[in-house]
């Protein structure tokens, strides 16, 4: 076998880079997520059925919970060191979180397909 695995990328981790340009399993074409957070059904570079390989729905949004307990209480941690202006919370904050929950669920979304593919790939004869 011949194809380029996301793994295989010299100089970066595998599944840091995967899940932050949405690299498909097989082919390593960035082709993993339709969306900033949505895993794509298929892959339209290889045709890898992504939708069949994607797990873990319902952890996703304990994940997004755990992620705003942490963010939660760095924020307070703020407020009660600096005392910064509300408005310059809210202009912080609101993008660092959005970013920050994005990035996790991708790494958390990616971390499983990715399991799931390694997984099915060592069953197959």
């Amino acid at each position: 076998m011949t194809e380029k695995r996301a793994s295989d990328i010299k100089g970066q981790p595998g599944l840091l880079r995967a899940a932050l340009l949405g690299l498909c399993p097989r082919c390593g074409s960035p082709t993993l997520f339709e969306a900033s957070a949505r895993v794509a059904l298929r892959c339209s570079s290889c045709g890898l059925d992504l939708g069949a390989l994607e797990r873990g729905g319902r952890l996703a949004g304990m994940l997004t919970a755990l992620v705003a307990i942490v963010l939660i209480l760095i924020a307070y941690a703020v407020e009660t060191k600096l005392r910064p202006p509300l408005w310059l919370q809210a202009a912080f904050w609101a993008p660092v979180t959005v970013g920050v929950v994005i990035y996790a669920l991708r790494l958390f979304k990616t971390t499983l397909l990715y399991a799931s593919f390694e997984r099915r790939e060592g069953d197959e004869p």
